[in-house]
């Protein structure tokens, strides 16, 4: 049974490596044996993360990376794929939020930013499609390969407290999940995401530590009357990434305490 989830050998890389979900689910596949490259627009980040990993004996690399620059990203998956001969796992993690919710006078349509609404969409948006070119592009001659995109659970559906940038640009990463796994079916490269409710992450964290009853109230809505850790992605995480998730491919799996349930 251990073995299901073995990624000894493997190689994997990860975008918005260097806090949160991303490093959570680096690290949960680095403590499964898989050699991983880093990759993060934050380099103070990317430096805490890797040192971080050296110092619990995993191998991996680090590449600072702007997902809004598309060469940039298909340099950095290329450069991955030729440091360790070959691609196994690629991780479309990267994301920022932008824009108030619904709810409030700021998030109405009307008064929306527009440079606000770009940036969301070329990171969110454009950065994964940009990094399942580049993924696809080296797995498809392998004949393999496992591609793990961070959707979220506003992507699944909208509420007052979402936001029309992120909420968007999310819901859009879920049907390309759909269709690029169809594409890439017969090639034996998996895609599958990963839509997460409320973790208490640096995307959501920075106004949640500043206000520590929207904390409580946003943990308090879920059924499980809490938010979670970001080391609780590594579970769902090494599912996709691995032997045990040889059959899932198309699908976007909610990690939400229940939320999704009601």
């Amino acid at each position: 049974m251990s073995k299901l989830f073995d990624l000894t050998g493997k190689t994997a890389f990860v975008t918005g490596a260097g806090s949160g979900l991303g490093y959570a689910m680096a690290e949960g596949f680095a403590e499964h044996g898989a050699l991983v490259t880093l990759a993060d627009a934050d380099r103070a980040g990317l430096d805490r993360a890797l040192a971080k990993f050296n110092a619990a004996g995993h191998q991996a690399t680090a590449v600072e990376l702007d997902v809004r620059e598309p060469a940039a990203i298909r340099a950095a998956v290329n450069n991955a794929a030729n440091h360790y001969g070959k691609l196994d796992i690629v991780v479309a993690n990267a994301g920022i939020t932008g824009g108030a919710p619904i709810s409030e006078e700021a998030g109405y349509i009307e008064n929306i930013d527009l440079d606000v609404w770009n940036n969301v969409v070329k990171v969110n948006q454009t950065g994964v499609f940009a990094t399942l070119q580049a993924a696809a592009a080296i797995m498809k001659p392998q004949r393999s390969g496992r591609i793990i995109v961070t959707a979220s659970i506003s992507g699944l559906r909208t509420s007052e407290v979402s936001g029309y940038p992120y909420t968007v640009t999310k819901a859009a990463v879920v049907h390309l999940v759909h269709l690029a796994a169809l594409e890439l079916a017969p090639f034996n490269i998996h895609v599958n995401g990963v839509a997460p409710g409320p973790f208490m992450t640096n995307i959501a964290g920075g106004r949640l530590f500043r206000e520590p009853e929207r904390a409580k109230a946003m943990g308090d809505a879920v059924p499980m009357k809490r938010m979670a850790d970001p080391s609780e992605i590594k579970g769902l995480a090494l599912l996709l990434a691995s032997g045990a998730g040889s059959f899932i491919t198309g699908q976007v799996i909610p990690i939400d305490g229940g939320a999704t349930a009601r």
